[in-house]
C-alpha cells in the first residue's frame, strides 16, 4: 500500500515538473523576440535599451500594458506589443523577472557623487532621496509598483528622468517621479543614474 502511494506521489512530481518545464519554455517562447534588444538573459548591450533581467514581474507587465494602450509612448515597443495578450504578457514578465541582472562596471567618480542624491536627495531643491522608494539597494518596490533600478543602464536611466522631466513620459502614479525629475538638473541625473548603474 505505501510503495503505491509513493509511486503516485513521485508520478505526480514528475507530471509537474514536466508541467513547470514546458511552461517556462513557452514563456522563453514568446519572450524570443524581446530578446533582440533586451538580449537572451534580459540584459541588453545597448545602453540606450533597458535591462529586464531581474525585473519585478508586476512592473513589467504593467509598462507593457501601458505601451500597448499607447499611455506611454515609444514607436518600436507600440508595435512589438500590439498583438500580446494579456498572458503572452505576464509569460514574458515571468521569463525575465527570473533572469538574474548582470552589473556593469560603472563611472566611479560621477557614481561617488550621484549616491548623496540617491541616499540623502538634495534637500535645497526638493528632491527627495531615490532609496525612500526604490530602496537602499535599489530593489523597488513590487507591490507599489515602484521598479527595481538596481544594474540599469545609466544611458536608459538619464533617458527615462528627461522624459519624466518634459512630460514625454507619464506612467508614475501622482506624477511623483515627473516632478523629481523636473527638479534635478542634467548633471545631478547623470550622476545618479551612475551610482544606480553599480547598485546590486
Amino acid at each position: 500500500m505505501l510503495g503505491s502511494t509513493v509511486r503516485t506521489l513521485l508520478i505526480s512530481s514528475f507530471g509537474l515538473l514536466l508541467c513547470a518545464s514546458a511552461l517556462a519554455q513557452d514563456a522563453k517562447t514568446k519572450a524570443a523576440t524581446c530578446m533582440a534588444c533586451h538580449g537572451p538573459d534580459g540584459n541588453s548591450v545597448n545602453p540606450e535599451w533597458p535591462s529586464l533581467a531581474g525585473q519585478h514581474a508586476s512592473y513589467l507587465v504593467a509598462q507593457l500594458q501601458a505601451f500597448k494602450s499607447g499611455t506611454r509612448k515609444n514607436i518600436n515597443m507600440n508595435a512589438m506589443v500590439a498583438g500580446l495578450s494579456d498572458q503572452d504578457m505576464i509569460d514574458i514578465a515571468g521569463y525575465f523577472a527570473a533572469q538574474p541582472i548582470t552589473v556593469a562596471s560603472i563611472d566611479a567618480t560621477a557614481a561617488a557623487t550621484g549616491v548623496g542624491l540617491y541616499r540623502g536627495g538634495n534637500p535645497a531643491t526638493g528632491v527627495p532621496a531615490c532609496m525612500a522608494c526604490h530602496g537602499p539597494d535599489g530593489a523597488g518596490n513590487p507591490a507599489a509598483l515602484v521598479p527595481s533600478l538596481r544594474g540599469q543602464h545609466a544611458k536608459y536611466t538619464t533617458i527615462q528622468l528627461a522624459a519624466y522631466k518634459s512630460g514625454e513620459r507619464s506612467t508614475d502614479r501622482a506624477s511623483i517621479m515627473r516632478t523629481i525629475a523636473g527638479r534635478l538638473s542634467e548633471q545631478e541625473a547623470a550622476q545618479v543614474a551612475a551610482f544606480i548603474e553599480g547598485l546590486h
